[in-house]
């Protein structure tokens, strides 16, 4: 079996900081608290963005934000379970719109 050269590696198994973060925030009862997001699979996952531009690309303008180093925010969220930290996720899904009460049927009457 050939072995893998470090470069051929598609997922070394060494994790480098990504450095500072704009990370999304939101408030909380205690001051902010970050944002968690979800994976295409349904996993949570924090996020991180390298730059302020691409969290409001993203995002959108009135989206808060702080900065954090990227080992900070998996200490953050590692005790919620969160062990996925991505970092300039490309698109967001739009939240979900207000679902509107149904109207009730009017009961049949049979002849």
């Amino acid at each position: 079996m050939a072995e893998l050269l470090q470069d051929d590696d598609p997922e070394p198994a060494d994790r480098f900081p990504a450095g500072p973060l704009y990370v999304p925030v939101r408030p909380g009862p205690h001051g902010c608290a970050a944002r968690l997001c979800r994976t295409p699979l349904g996993d949570r996952t924090a996020v991180g963005f390298t730059s302020e531009r691409r969290l409001t690309a993203t995002l959108g303008p009135g989206q808060a934000w702080i900065r954090l180093a990227e080992p900070a925010l998996r200490a953050l969220t590692a005790p919620l379970g969160v062990t996925t930290v991505t970092v300039d996720p490309q698109f967001s899904a739009p939240a979900p719109a207000p679902v509107e009460p149904a109207a009730p049927v009017p009961a049949l009457r049979l002849v």
